[in-house]
C-alpha cells in the first residue's frame, strides 16, 4: 500500500490497492489544477498504469468534494508507473509541461488554493529529483516556477464518480477543458516543449 496514504484512509484504498503493490511499480503524487485534467495527462505518459484522482494537504481526515477546499486540501492525483518504462524524473518534466507553472493561484479558469500545482515527495531523494526537475524547467523557461515540492502527508481518494471523469463523461471534459483554456495556456507557458501527450484545442 501506498506510503502516503493515511491510516483512515487505507480502506478506501483496498480495492485499488493491485496495482500499487506490484513490486515493479512506484507512485507520485502531483497536483496540477481540476485533477481530472491532471488524470486525462498524466494516462498519457508511457509506462502510467493507474491514476487516481483525490485531496492531499489539508487540517482534516476523509475530505469530500464539497469540503476540500474549505478545509486546505489541494486536489491531486496518485499516479502508479511502471519505473522500468518512465523514471521518476521523467514522469515529473511530463508532468511539470502539462501545468502552467507560473501560477501560483490556481490553473487556468481555476481559482484559488485547492487548485494550486506542487509536487508531494515521500523522501529525500524524491525531493532531489524533483528540485532537480523545477531547475531543469526553470532554465527552459528561463525564468522562476512556483510549483513547490512538499512533503506528502495522507492522501484522500476523491469520489467515485471523480475516478476517470474524461472517460466517462467526455463530452462534458471536453467541453469543460476547452472553455477553461488549459491547453491553450500550456502552449503559452511552454510553446514547443508542452506534453505532446495533451489533446490540443
Amino acid at each position: 500500500m501506498s506510503r502516503w496514504i493515511g491510516t483512515a484512509a487505507i480502506a478506501v484504498l483496498t480495492a485499488l490497492a493491485t496495482t500499487a503493490e506490484a513490486e515493479d511499480s512506484a507512485q507520485a503524487i502531483l497536483a496540477g489544477g481540476c485533477f481530472w485534467c491532471v488524470e486525462a495527462d498524466m494516462d498519457k505518459v508511457p509506462g502510467v498504469a493507474e491514476t487516481v484522482s483525490g485531496y492531499i494537504g489539508g487540517w482534516t481526515e476523509n475530505p469530500t468534494y464539497q469540503s476540500h477546499s474549505s478545509d486546505g486540501h489541494y486536489e491531486a492525483v496518485l499516479v502508479t508507473y511502471d519505473p522500468a518504462v518512465t523514471s521518476y524524473r521523467e514522469l515529473l518534466d511530463s508532468f511539470l509541461r502539462t501545468i502552467d507553472v507560473t501560477d501560483d493561484g490556481g490553473q487556468f479558469c481555476d481559482r484559488g488554493p485547492s487548485y494550486r500545482t506542487a509536487i508531494f515527495v515521500a523522501d529525500e531523494a524524491e525531493r532531489e529529483v524533483a528540485e532537480a526537475a523545477i531547475a531543469a524547467a526553470e532554465e527552459v523557461l528561463g525564468g522562476s516556477i512556483v510549483t513547490p515540492v512538499i512533503d506528502a502527508p495522507a492522501f484522500w481518494p476523491a469520489e467515485d464518480y471523480h475516478q476517470d471523469y474524461y472517460l466517462e463523461n467526455s463530452f462534458r471534459y471536453t467541453g469543460y477543458r476547452f472553455a477553461c483554456g488549459r491547453d491553450r495556456r500550456v502552449d503559452q507557458v511552454w510553446g514547443d516543449e508542452a506534453f505532446k501527450g495533451l489533446v490540443k484545442d
